[in-house]
């Protein structure tokens, strides 16, 4: 691969030094990167063979199984098992006794090689110039992203065969010598899968006229092949089942991302949803086709093979996770001219496709027509919207810079302990902040339901007692004030529904609403914020997992009453309300005081006016005596918070330094004495 950076000249003996640390440390990542290809290349083959048969390779045991469908006399789409194209049962055919031997081993580890060379040939086609770090750690990150995508961990599950389609067109881009080769590969594809012939048009308008006529003719001389070979199946699967609907489920189901798939999803169907299908399916097609053209010229090669891809995903009638493989690719294209802007789009295609759809997105009603057709509305933004950057901009290669505050000394001698942790002082993207912070709390919910072994009856008893031992601590400190405070509160209304109110709606209401404030005001403050509240969930997190602890609220014979959730049914094995949303023995740390606190340390520390501290600090101290009054909460879950809040500033100052408001440089007071002199010689 060429490589951009390197230079024929002879190193002096202190450069070659130089130099050399750093290629070493180059090469010692690259080899930590394979390493972990290779963890995740059999972690896949564990779970795969790991699985009892009968549940593992199913779609693979349907199709050439003892009982398959191709073994049936009838027509292969008797079942509407077989998904593919009649040309694809009939390459299919003879290989039926050998897969059946097969199914397991040579299946699991021939997807992985094909895994393996898709990533080796995406990353030699990325566009040039590369530099030598991204020409040594390309192919070991394309392969293990491509490792960890859904498209390929659902292949290797169902034992599909939908990689080799895309290892054909990427074969014909990149790597057949002759256009006539180069469109022979990339009409069998189409032949296996039918909306590849998108990549026609493109090769035809991009001057590669040989290899699009090669295309359509491979195409239609293996389709009439299997026409001729299988006529019933032939004109069972294009007239009746319009190249492939209704075969392998139901169209309208949520596997299926493509836009016919969402346009049933929605309630449309009959003549008007075929109509507006194929409307919005031919403007998809042609915005994208041109886009992938300007992309071609433009040297983006891979960027275009993927829009066309993405295209083909949106376009088709039926696109099942396994065979959403064009969206990894469109990681490639670079959108943003600032560097904090840079890292949005491959985020998202990163965690669209490692992420199930719910951890993207919250599990609300509203937004379920965006999170059933997550995936679709990437591709369709990849293959339409995307604002992909041209390499002539003069910011594809040197985007804006980020501001960094300058380093300053600190109090000890090894912090910050990580120094290239600086400090920014822009704001950062708003897109992936969300992103990041939804998938945060989704893995959040899901470490915290998971810290008594994924329910509540599973740790009650050991939670049960811990109850009992912090209650014992407590009364030995003389602080078990939970009982008094909560029938002293239950007794008076207003007082009991305040605290309810506050318990309830502030939790979420107050940090999401401090860190906006700080994300528009004092965007540098935010980021030293915000990572202190991630370091001290963290390390609730731990807490939750050590030491699961029942609330006052869930202790039986204790007489404490929920005045939140209603009384508890101590008789059920299951007791507790939200008890299958969330883990109600993840007492200890409390994060409703703990994130309290955090509020009001910001506030304090960052607020100007003495009332406005004032106002933060009470902040905590209402919440204490809400989760106290309540029976939802110890006392020393209180402490707990404090302790980790405190370890979360901790942790950031000790990694990063001081904040970065505390680095900027101090303004020399020469402004005003200017402003004052230009005045004086005025007067």
């Amino acid at each position: 691969m060429a490589n951009a950076e390197r230079s024929g000249r002879p190193a002096e003996a202190f450069g070659a030094t130089a130099v050399g640390r750093p290629r070493t440390r180059l090469r010692v990542a690259c080899l930590g990167l394979w390493l972990i290809v290779a963890a995740l290349a059999a972690r896949q083959v564990t779970v795969v063979l790991g699985t009892p048969r009968g549940e593992r390779l199913t779609d693979l045991e349907t199709w050439v199984g003892p009982n398959g469908v191709l073994h049936v006399n009838g027509s292969l789409y008797d079942s509407t098992r077989f998904t593919g194209t009649p040309f694809s049962g009939l390459v299919l055919k003879p290989l039926t006794r050998a897969a059946e031997q097969a199914l397991g081993w040579g299946w699991t580890f021939g997807t992985l090689l094909l895994v393996v060379a898709l990533g080796l040939i995406a990353a030699r086609a990325l566009p040039q110039p590369i530099g030598r770090r991204t020409a040594l750690l390309a192919a070991p990150v394309a392969i293990g992203l491509l490792m960890l995508s859904l498209p390929v961990r659902n292949t290797l599950w169902l034992g599909q065969t939908s990689i080799i389609p895309v290892l054909l067109v990427l074969l014909g881009c990149f790597v057949a010598h002759g256009q006539r080769t180069s469109g022979l590969l990339i009409g069998v594809a189409a032949a296996l899968q039918p909306t590849l012939l998108l990549f026609t048009p493109l090769l035809w308008f991009t001057g590669r006229r040989r290899a699009a006529l090669s295309t359509g003719v491979t195409f239609a001389a293996c389709t009439g092949l299997a026409w001729a070979a299988m006529p019933r199946d032939s004109h069972r699967y294009w007239v009746h089942h319009m190249a492939g609907v209704g075969l392998g489920g139901p169209a309208d189901d949520l596997a299926n991302q493509s836009l016919h798939g969402a346009l049933l999803r929605l309630g449309l169907n009959g003549p008007l949803e075929v109509a507006l299908f194929l409307t919005l399916g031919a403007a998809v097609a042609v915005l994208a086709l041109r886009r992938a053209v300007r992309y071609f010229d433009d040297g983006q090669l891979l960027l275009a093979v993927a829009v066309t891809g993405c295209a083909a995903i949106v376009v088709s009638p039926t696109a099942w996770q396994h065979q959403l493989l064009w969206v990894p690719l469109a990681v490639v294209g670079r959108a943003g001219s600032r560097a904090s802007d840079r890292y949005v789009w491959p985020v998202t295609v990163v965690l669209v496709m490692t992420l199930p759809a719910r951890m993207m997105l919250p599990d609300m009603q509203a937004l379920d027509p965006l999170r059933t057709n997550l995936v679709l509305l990437t591709a369709l933004a990849a293959a339409t919207a995307v604002p992909f950057l041209s390499r002539t901009s003069p910011h594809y290669q040197s985007p804006l810079p980020t501001e960094y505050a300058p380093t300053v000394p600190a109090r000890f001698r090894h912090v910050p302990l990580v120094p290239f942790l600086r400090r920014v002082l822009t704001r950062p993207n708003i897109l992936l902040e969300f992103l990041l912070i939804r998938v945060t709390y989704a893995a959040y919910s899901q470490v915290r339901l998971a810290a008594t072994g994924g329910s509540n009856s599973a740790g009650r008893a050991e939670a049960e007692e811990h109850g009992r031992q912090i209650l014992g601590l407590e009364r030995a400190l003389r602080i078990d004030i939970e009982h008094w405070a909560n029938h002293t509160v239950v007794t008076i209304d207003r007082l009991r529904d305040f605290f309810d109110y506050y318990y309830t709606s502030l939790h979420f209401i107050v940090p999401a609403t401090v860190l906006a404030v700080l994300y528009w005001r004092r965007p540098a403050d935010y980021r030293w914020a915000r990572s202190a509240l991630g370091f001290a969930t963290l390390l609730a997190l731990v807490g939750f997992w050590l030491y699961p602890l029942a609330p006052p609220r869930l202790m039986p014979t204790l007489g404490f009453v929920d005045t939140v959730h209603g009384v508890q049914d101590f008789s059920q094995p299951d007791y507790g309300t939200l008890t299958s949303l969330t883990n109600q023995y993840a007492a200890m740390p409390s994060l409703h005081f703990g994130w309290s606190l955090w509020c009001g340390v910001v506030i304090a520390v960052l607020a100007r006016r003495w009332w406005i501290k004032a106002l933060g600090m009470l902040h905590p101290l209402l919440t204490a005596s809400s989760i106290v009054t309540t029976g939802n909460h110890w006392v020393l879950d209180a402490a707990g918070g404090a302790v980790v809040v405190g370890a979360g500033f901790a942790l950031t100052y000790v990694l990063s330094g001081p904040r970065a408001s505390t680095a900027r440089p101090r303004r020399e007071p020469y402004d005003s004495r200017y402003l004052r002199t230009a005045r004086i010689r005025r007067l």
